[in-house]
């Protein structure tokens, strides 16, 4: 096998990156999901995985590695590191023209080599590809869950960390914090569920692959934190301060329920290569709007005079 290393991506990648990683996936589709074009896997089409802006993000924000077989990219793979000790393997893809030569194990080694701290790596991948249940068994992993749709892996390394900082597979449940130092503390594979968080300062958290349905989050301070790769499907937001928010590569999910803005202030923002069919609004002050450069005020007069002939 050729040399084979690791790299961290940089955004001028990103293009030949999201065309391996299409080819990649198109043809796991073609090989797990023959015509089935009702069936929608997102571990075997990962939501995004086409799009170049989605890769940029990803290389921004997530460790990113570029696979290369001498100085060309042949995969990627895409891990987020939580703490000290946690890793997930996001997403890993290989060339369709270079798998079967072992290369996903040595990419596999050489991430552990990398983040030689982590103690706990995680992943999760379709139940329909039966190859990549041998594959991860054969580096280490064992199943933490199965379902109809997906398998969850769990790999254990043991490392050199300091054990007596670790509180493992201990019941603590209904206990009170109050007023406890607890900086740079890591929560992995812990049940919070119905936990109450008051009056704290979790600034410079990072929150991953958490399940927050049903909760609540009321007079807090996001302000500059990020947002992405989120599932906000039938959230509401009231009394929010967007001054300055972006909203980028975002659509309506699945089911295509249309967004409402309701007695907002809009004044001064901008809205470019968007999709507005059957878009509507109404008794709003359209003072100074404007669309491809014509001024709304005129469109509508101009609407008006033409109905009067």
């Amino acid at each position: 096998m050729s040399f084979i290393t690791i790299e961290k991506a940089t955004i001028t990648d990103a293009e030949k990156l999201t065309e391996i990683k299409k080819r990649t996936f198109d043809e796991e589709v073609k090989k797990w999901l023959p015509n089935q074009d009702d069936v929608i896997d997102y571990n075997i089409q990962p939501p995004g995985y086409s799009s170049v802006e989605m890769t940029k993000y990803m290389i921004r924000e997530l460790e990113y590695f570029k696979v290369l077989q001498d100085k060309e990219i042949i995969g990627g793979i895409i891990i987020t590191i939580s703490g000290k000790s946690f890793g997930r393997i996001d997403r890993i893809f290989v060339d369709p023209n270079y798998q079967g030569k072992g290369i996903g194990s040595r990419v596999i080694n050489l991430v552990e080599e990398e983040f030689w701290n982590v103690r706990t790596w995680d992943l999760e991948t379709s139940s329909r590809q039966i190859n990549n249940h041998y594959f991860y068994e054969k580096m280490g992993y064992r199943t933490t869950f199965e379902s109809e749709d997906e398998y969850g892996y769990l790999k254990k390394i043991e490392t050199s960390s300091e054990k007596e900082n670790i509180a493992e597979n201990k019941n603590i449940s209904s206990f009170q914090y109050v007023n406890c130092d607890m900086a740079k503390t890591e929560f992995y594979g812990v049940n919070l569920e119905s936990s109450s968080f008051s009056n704290s300062n979790v600034m410079n958290s990072h929150i991953s692959n958490c399940n927050l349905s049903h909760s609540k989050f009321q007079n807090i301070n996001f302000k500059n934190s990020l947002y992405a790769d989120l599932n906000l499907s039938n959230s509401e937001m009231i009394f929010v301060t967007l001054g300055g928010v972006s909203f980028i590569d975002t659509n309506l999910g699945d089911e295509n329920k249309p967004i409402s803005f309701v007695r907002c202030d809009l004044e001064g923002s901008k809205l470019s290569n968007c999709n507005l069919r059957n878009v509507e609004i109404q008794k709003s002050d359209l003072t100074g709007m404007k669309i491809d450069n014509v001024p709304v005020e005129d469109l509508i007069e101009a609407y008006y005079q033409l109905n009067k002939k």
